[in-house]
């Protein structure tokens, strides 16, 4: 577990959506520096964090902004995309992608900044899943959010002796940009930036953050039919 009150925290895609909400409640909880990052930093709008540029699939950008980053002691993967190809008609370019932005990127996040936590005496590493981890609904999305989960958990085995604890995230629709397009319950980014925090604070593993995700998460050693049931047989 780890204090936000005194942290200095990086927050990837922090200029809007959950991103800009964790800043901000970083900010609240008492952290005494927050990174936000962006592509162009520029739309970073809180008037107390920090911008820095950041193209998380992209190694130079990745070692740039470690580099003026020295002081960070929590991590916080929040930056994604939502290019939902499809296995069997998308181009496999549009699949390796989404890889780049979800597995990947955060991973080349990951490896610049352990060193600089551990090296500030230890901290935590928080990264956003979702609900499609377990459910292979929306293709390529679907897949690079499980192949993140599966990297979350080893991460953890890893990262635990270097004095540095890990969290996953798990949402279902949250209302941002990303699901603008969907009709149904979403939660509010203050909601699951309050739930990550918390779950930051209490050195949770998983942190499951509307009824969606813990009712799907619940089905999972069920069979097939009940998970997706346009396969149940009749």
């Amino acid at each position: 577990m780890a204090n936000i009150e005194g942290s200095v925290v990086l927050v990837t895609g922090g200029s809007r959506g959950i991103g800009r909400a964790l800043v901000e409640a970083l900010y609240e909880r008492g952290a005494k520096k927050v990174y936000a990052t962006a592509r162009d930093p520029k739309t970073v709008t809180h008037p107390d964090a920090v911008p820095l540029a950041l193209e998380v699939s992209d190694p130079a950008s990745v070692a740039a902004a470690a580099e003026q980053a020295q002081d960070v002691t929590i991590l916080i993967n929040n930056a994604g995309a939502a290019v939902n190809a499809n296995f069997l008609d998308s181009p496999v370019e549009d699949i390796r992608r989404e890889f780049e932005t979800n597995f990947y990127g955060p991973l080349l996040v990951t490896r610049a900044f352990v060193p600089i936590i551990e090296r500030n005496g230890g901290g935590h590493i928080l990264n956003f899943h979702s609900v499609l981890s377990w459910v292979g609904l929306a293709g390529s999305y679907s897949a690079s959010k499980a192949a993140f989960w599966s990297q979350t958990n080893s991460l953890r085995l890893d990262l635990k002796p270097r004095g540095i604890e890990v969290t996953g995230l798990h949402v279902g629709y949250v209302d941002t940009d990303m699901a603008a397009h969907v009709d149904g319950p979403k939660s509010t980014p203050e909601s699951v930036a309050a739930q990550a925090l918390d779950g930051i604070e209490s050195g949770a593993f998983e942190v499951l953050a509307d009824d969606l995700t813990r009712q799907v998460k619940a089905g999972l050693s069920a069979e097939g039919g009940a998970l997706y049931p346009q396969l149940a047989t009749a």
